[in-house]
């Protein structure tokens, strides 16, 4: 098997987990870092993402990237580029992204058309992944081929986010504010667009044709003052979110998608979390209940958790190469898996 020639684009808290996911694929070879600040350029990619050197420095030049002729780029950076993404396609690149184009509108409208067109000209494919959206969906949807009746699908996300240390994440979604007012609610149906993207690509392989989807949030807030080093929330401010979408044919929900992230679980109200990361229900013949629990390494930090979103993007790449060019479907791309054979053979 030939190697996949991979470009990493950006180095953040998911892209230098994505990067160490490239250097630690046999499959895969790391033949180029984008970097989005002049400090980092011409730094060696190993110590960008806590490895040895690896003869591969990282730029600013785009088109000495383009020039590569590399195969694919994994791209995720925390606000997309629209013009730096339509280069790349257009270049021939496939590009799997962690980052689902929410700053520039989403992957729907104008944005899409451009897109798509982007992907005609170059001949090359655009998947968008992670752990939530992106393989937790195409888990459950593969789930389904059980049954001779779906009626309902829920995907319910529970994390103690206060491991993901973003105060401007958490800000945003109107956490540490007295209450919850009609600006902060919007901020937060923006910023959950990543579910309702999900749930719609969900709708399309399960053949529901969706005339409604349906925004629901509601927020709790802190028993005491929680001041977690990087972020303080006074007692009776705003401690934990529970919000998602419903997707319904003819008035009835038929995919569920919630998330509950809380920064304590010292609340005023009656929620209730657990260490299951993920409670799946497909009601049908039969139904199907799953829970999913991550473990981490004894070794990880708080950041290691975002392992999860980088891993599914970097183990595409080979799916992505062989799906046809265009916006890529989950079908499109399959099931993504781990080279686990080749790891144990490299051990």
């Amino acid at each position: 098997m030939n190697k996949l020639r991979v470009i990493q684009w950006t180095t953040g808290k998911v892209g230098k987990l994505s990067m160490r996911g490239i250097l630690d694929d046999p499959r895969l070879e790391l033949v180029g870092v984008y970097a989005y600040s002049e400090e980092k350029a011409g730094t060696d990619a190993g110590p960008l993402c806590g490895r040895p050197d690896t003869g591969v420095l990282a730029t600013t030049d785009i088109d000495a990237l383009i020039a590569l002729g590399a195969d694919t780029v994994l791209y995720t950076p925390f606000m997309a580029d629209l013009d730096h993404a339509l280069r790349l396609l257009e270049s021939g690149l496939d590009v799997i992204s962690t980052n689902l184009f929410l700053n520039v509108g989403g992957i729907q409208g104008e944005t899409r058309e451009k897109l798509a067109a982007a992907c005609e000209r170059g001949n090359s494919s655009l998947y968008i992944t992670g752990v939530n959206p992106g393989w937790i969906n195409t888990m459950v949807t593969a789930m389904t081929a059980v049954c001779r009746d779906v009626q309902k699908i829920s995907i319910i996300e529970s994390a103690d986010v206060s491991v993901y240390e973003s105060a401007e994440t958490w800000q945003a979604l109107g956490f540490g504010l007295p209450e919850a007012t009609a600006d902060v609610i919007g901020m937060a149906k923006f910023g959950f667009g990543t579910f309702a993207d999900s749930v719609q690509r969900m709708a399309v392989e399960l053949g529901f044709d969706i005339d409604d989807l349906e925004f629901v949030v509601e927020y709790q807030t802190a028993s005491e003052k929680i001041d977690l080093g990087w972020f303080c929330m006074e007692k009776g401010t705003i401690a934990a979110i529970r919000g998602g979408w419903n997707a319904k044919v003819k008035g009835k929900t038929v995919i569920e998608s919630r998330v509950a992230w809380y920064l304590t679980d010292k609340l005023n109200g009656d929620w209730v979390f657990d260490d299951d990361h993920y409670h799946v229900t497909i009601e049908g013949e039969p139904d199907v209940q799953t829970r999913i629990r991550f473990i981490p390494s004894e070794h990880w930090g708080n950041h290691e958790w975002d392992t999860m979103t980088a891993m599914p993007a970097v183990n595409a790449a080979f799916n992505v190469a062989a799906a046809q060019a265009g916006i890529a479907t989950l079908s499109d791309v399959g099931l993504p898996c781990a080279p686990a054979g080749a790891w144990l053979d490299a051990h």
